[in-house]
């Protein structure tokens, strides 16, 4: 594993800026920036650096500072021309200006992993829910509390101990995850945008960095996904699993951050009654989950199982 790819090895502010600079320039075809392309081969995916320097009015000295890292307060104009040179949506482009701002207030001291604790109130709320699939998981994707249905409906995951429940890690690890799916690669590129959102502008992050390590060295899959560095990724409403125990099923897919607890969303699947879909949530919520082996005890004191 290269350690550039990590979060958790920026050495400076400016070096995520760079990189997201980087990734976004390789992958603007040079037709749709308006340069004819002629019959000779280019060596260079892309645009060129003097290419997207010219495009957004900076020299070509200011712009390979920028990628490299070294330059760390870029203007608000140079950002939005860099913005309308690569062709950024607005997601990319709000993305750009978080790691533009972290950039100039760079400290070097890793900030703490969020607590995985998990408020009474949403546990009984989480409860209410049934038979509607329904879960908290962190901003790294673990899941910190579910009601029945919420993890029955992604099979096999009790399989797994507690401590290792991530949806990210289910995704691109269990073998049950591809099969569930349809859609897997869709899945899959939609998950990986919303870590590289977060792991951008928080990249020393422990949480962060251990799971994207763990991925990075065990799916060939992840690692290409987080190389392309895409931020962009709009969960769809509806989602369709099929699922070994109740077949196909789709179900209205909705998450929300919740209130004091930023680093913590509560989602919910739900359909309407009456419906074969309902009817198969009814089967789930009824599911008895297995209990998965737990891990030693070093490694729950670790993960804060113990105290």
């Amino acid at each position: 594993m290269a350690p550039e790819h990590t979060p958790s090895s920026s050495g400076s502010g400016g070096v995520e800026l760079g990189r997201f600079l980087r990734a976004r320039r390789t992958r603007t075809s040079p037709e749709r920036a308006g340069f004819t392309v002629g019959a000779g081969l280019r060596r260079t995916p892309g645009l060129r650096r003097e290419e997207v320097a010219t495009l957004a009015g900076i020299s070509i000295d200011y712009y390979v500072r920028l990628e490299r890292g070294k330059e760390t307060r870029p203007s608000p104009s140079v950002l939005d021309a860099l913005a309308r040179a690569l062709h950024l949506d607005d997601q990319e482009h709000h993305h750009l200006r978080e790691l533009a701002a972290r950039a100039a207030r760079y400290a070097p001291a890793p900030p703490p992993a969020p607590g995985r604790t998990v408020r009474p109130h949403l546990r009984l709320l989480l409860e209410a829910m049934r038979p509607h699939p329904a879960y908290v998981i962190s901003r790294s994707m673990e899941l910190l509390a579910w009601n029945p249905g919420g993890l029955a409906l992604y099979a096999g995951l009790d399989d797994w101990p507690a401590t290792r429940r991530n949806l990210a890690r289910y995704l691109f690890l269990h073998p049950a995850a591809r099969d569930l799916f349809p859609d897997w690669d869709k899945q899959v590129r939609g998950c990986v945008s919303r870590l590289r959102a977060i792991a951008g502008t928080a990249p020393d992050a422990p949480d962060l960095g251990n799971l994207v390590g763990e991925l990075l060295l065990k799916s060939p899959d992840f690692a290409g996904l987080w190389e392309r560095y895409e931020v962009t990724g709009r969960k769809p409403a509806l989602k369709t699993f099929q699922h070994p125990r109740v077949g196909t099923v789709t179900l209205t897919c909705q998450t929300m951050h919740l209130e004091d607890t930023p680093s913590q969303r509560l989602g919910v699947y739900t359909a309407e009654p009456g419906t074969p879909d309902h009817d198969a949530l009814l089967l789930l919520d009824m599911t008895e989950p297995r209990t998965a082996p737990r891990p030693p005890e070093k490694d729950r004191e670790q993960a804060g199982e113990l105290s």
